[in-house]
């Protein structure tokens, strides 16, 4: 059985505010669940329906589907869900291909996203400090267990480029040069923007070049791509070029 205090927390952590408070985050299901469990993240708390994981005892509870419908985040809960600490931010590797989100909103682009870069090898993502915070429930759920693969760190982007100068801003904007024809780098920053806006006014300044997916269809009235399918299609052209040639 799960206590009242037990749901208020766990359901508190729906919220960014509560996250922070608490220094905790909720996985559900039971991939991400073990991927958790089996990465560097600590575990705080376990609760299942049937005995599933090796974890001592004191960490956790088996309790009743209707228990679990009750701290879940989920219409349909999967089994199992646990409560890990939030970590400290750690160092960005700024060797190779670094991905940077300016104001990305929707939690499921951000979980999205960080499975991308997991497919496609980039170690870190940056976020501006408006982008969806990495430990929404919506993003751990659409990452499927890449953030315990990918570093997402969240920092002031103007600082941080003026900070790094030496290495090469790449923007993705609506009237940058063909990406099908450029000669991509092996190591740069990667700006994707915001879902509506785009990259920002502020950041834009600072982009040492602007790229662009373009369009072959016909009607101009297409809407332009999702931000995490944009992403996609660059990161696989950056890879791509990469690997020509090695």
């Amino acid at each position: 059985m799960v206590s009242k205090n037990q749901i208020k927390l766990i359901k508190s952590l729906s919220q960014k505010k509560f996250r922070n408070k608490y220094g905790l985050f909720v996985v559900e299901g039971l991939k991400g669940v073990r991927e958790f469990i089996n990465s560097d993240y600590e575990l705080n708390s376990l609760y299942t329906t049937g005995e599933i994981f090796n974890v001592p005892g004191e960490l956790s509870d088996k309790i009743k589907e209707k228990d679990l419908r009750k701290i879940s985040f989920l219409k349909t809960p999967q089994q199992a869900l646990a409560v890990f600490t939030i970590p400290q931010q750690k160092n960005i590797n700024l060797n190779g291909l670094v991905l940077v989100l300016d104001g990305v909103r929707d939690p499921g682009n951000l979980g999205t996203i960080i499975r991308l870069c997991d497919w496609f090898g980039i170690e870190s993502i940056v976020c501006s400090e408006d982008t969806v915070d990495c430990y929404n429930p919506k993003v751990v759920q659409a990452s499927m267990g890449s953030l315990t693969r990918v570093n997402v760190s969240y920092t002031d982007l103007k600082d941080f480029f003026l900070n790094n100068r030496n290495v090469p801003v790449y923007g993705a904007m609506l009237d940058g040069e063909n990406i099908y024809s450029s000669n991509l780098p092996d190591s740069a920053f990667i700006v994707m923007g915001n879902e509506a806006n785009g990259v920002s006014e502020e950041v834009k300044k600072l982009l040492t070049r602007e790229i662009n997916i373009p369009q072959f269809g016909q009607d101009q009235n297409t809407e332009s791509l999702n931000v995490a399918t944009a992403t996609a299609i660059i990161l696989s052209e950056f890879r791509r070029g990469n690997s020509i040639g090695k």
